[in-house]
């Protein structure tokens, strides 16, 4: 048996101070630990907000313009050499953001040029339109050869939608341009999330004439693919957009906004037609929409004021009439 030895047990003193180092060390380490909880806390607290913000701002609705206006005044509609003007007048008109021309990115200097812009002017670049004869697979090479060149361009930019449009013939499609026409959108599609970019089906007239044919003909091969409608273009074509908004609705990521006078013709700023953008409003709320809506203003007669007049009038019937 071991006998204890006395000569190793501490002293009076010396317990004393073992047991308050262990103490300080026992506050010290509760301290350390309370400390790092409530920084914990503070950091969660941190993240909980901002992720509350950036979800509340995912959820509102941007209200951009598109510049076809401009365009269609221009020597094969290039927007390039006015861009200047343009950013100038929707910066002036309270427009969130710009979907720009796709041709607009061609110039080897076009992302410098229009980072510059968009700096100066704050306003961000949302995204741009794109298009060409899809239904048709000779041209495929070209369309493609474009859109990878635009495309990266456009996320360097910070854009993150592409309106697209698929052409028209003129007739109705055949179930073998339809097949062409969806093989091609795959393509850009796939290249465009490789960007985080998000291809949505613009439409004209011709794609939702004829109970939607052309529309329904994409829907059926890409069965997943989002929707841009100009809801304009879908009154021209005889469909109601309050009806083709809770029909779609779960594919509906982006708007065209533009309004037209009891006589067909379109108006010269939103708020001067009589498309009911009330109705309209109450349907997108009803669906939760929540992507951009972009103000696609275009003229068949002689503008009678300054084209920024007319966009600051329609950004303020915008968010008087949509809530947005």
């Amino acid at each position: 048996m071991f006998k204890r030895n006395h000569s190793l047990r501490p002293s009076a003193r010396e317990a004393s101070l073992v047991g308050d180092s262990s103490s300080r060390r026992g506050i010290s380490r509760r301290r350390l630990l309370h400390t790092a909880a409530a920084a914990l806390a503070a950091g969660w607290a941190t993240r909980g907000a901002a992720h509350a913000e950036e979800k509340a701002a995912k959820k509102r609705v941007v209200v951009g313009a598109h510049p076809w206006v401009y365009a269609a005044t221009q020597p094969k509609y290039d927007i390039y050499p006015i861009l200047d003007r343009i950013f100038a007048d929707m910066s002036y008109a309270g427009i969130e953001g710009i979907e720009l021309m796709h041709t607009a990115l061609r110039p080897d200097d076009a992302v410098e040029r229009i980072v510059g812009l968009s700096k100066k002017c704050c306003l961000p670049v949302i995204g741009m339109s794109f298009g060409g004869d899809m239904w048709n697979r000779s041209k495929h090479a070209e369309i493609l050869e474009d859109a990878e060149l635009v495309i990266p361009r456009l996320a360097k930019l910070g854009g993150y939608t592409l309106g697209t449009s698929v052409g028209a013939t003129g007739k109705l499609k055949t179930p073998e341009q339809l097949d062409a026409q969806a093989d091609i959108l795959r393509k850009i599609i796939a290249l465009g999330n490789r960007h985080g970019v998000v291809l949505n089906l613009h439409n004209h007239t011709y794609e939702v004439e004829h109970n939607l044919h052309d529309l329904k003909g994409t829907l059926a091969r890409i069965p997943d693919v989002k929707l841009g409608p100009d809801l304009n273009w879908l009154v021209r074509g005889k469909v109601d957009p309050v009806q083709f908004i809770r029909e779609y609705g779960n594919r509906i990521v982006f708007l065209h906004l533009r309004d037209q006078k009891a006589d067909g013709k379109w108006s010269e700023a939103m708020g001067e037609g009589n498309m009911d953008y009330e109705a309209i409003g109450k349907a997108l709320h009803e669906i939760g929409f929540c992507g951009p809506a972009v103000i696609e203003l275009a003229h068949e007669t002689k503008p009678t004021r300054p084209l920024r007049e007319s966009l600051k009038m329609s950004r303020e019937f915008v968010r008087k009439t949509m809530g947005c």
